[in-house]
């Protein structure tokens, strides 16, 4: 896939109060500080669609993107750990939940961990509840310079063995470096192919 256009088309709280034209959607979602900004911006190879900061947590709305006029990729608030008081995280989950359990026009969401953590409790958790509620998910393992090919597949390969244990088949999982462009034709071939089979 080629990305022609990207603009921004709406933020919202609320599934209701997404963008008017109904097209199918890829969502982004992961822990505070995984560097999901960063990734919008280099599979749409704009610097600033996304907004990216050095303080985590910043994203506190659904905020849909137009990509050549045929589909939305959104960017979902983190989970997890963030400079927040209980009732905002508790009001960002509440964001969260909505989307996911309401959005129709979600086809895709893609849950972002960073390469270079072990598998963690809250990614755990919610990994296992879009199991739970059948919501299609496929892994991103963000920062990928950050390791060499070798180390990063080893402990890509040390997460499937931790996830086995839940898991009988493993997610579909991507390798990804915003700032050397891996992983990114992968991500939006495998896009366009789920397109083609709508």
């Amino acid at each position: 896939m080629i990305i022609s256009q990207a603009k921004f088309a709406g933020s919202s709280i609320r599934v209701s109060d997404k963008p008017a034209l109904k097209l199918p959607e890829f969502a982004f979602i992961g822990r505070s500080n995984v560097g999901k900004s960063s990734l919008i911006n280099m599979l749409c190879s704009q610097k600033k669609l996304a907004m990216t900061s050095s303080t985590p947590g910043k994203t506190k709305l659904i905020n849909h993107f137009l990509i050549n006029n045929q589909w939305y990729l959104v960017d979902l608030p983190g989970y997890g750990y963030a400079k927040i008081s209980k009732t905002e995280r508790e009001k960002l989950q509440a964001v969260i939940k909505d989307y996911l359990n309401h959005s129709e026009e979600m086809v895709m969401l893609f849950v972002l961990i960073d390469c270079r953590h072990d598998v963690q409790k809250i990614d755990l958790d919610f990994l296992n509840e879009l199991g739970e509620h059948n919501i299609p998910f496929a892994i991103i393992f963000t920062k990928g310079d950050k390791l060499g090919p070798v180390a990063l597949d080893k402990q890509i390969e040390k997460y499937g063995l931790q996830l086995s244990e839940y898991w009988e088949e493993l997610p579909l999982s991507f390798k990804s470096s915003s700032e050397t462009g891996l992983g990114r034709q992968e991500i939006l071939d495998y896009i366009e192919n789920v397109l083609t089979t709508l």
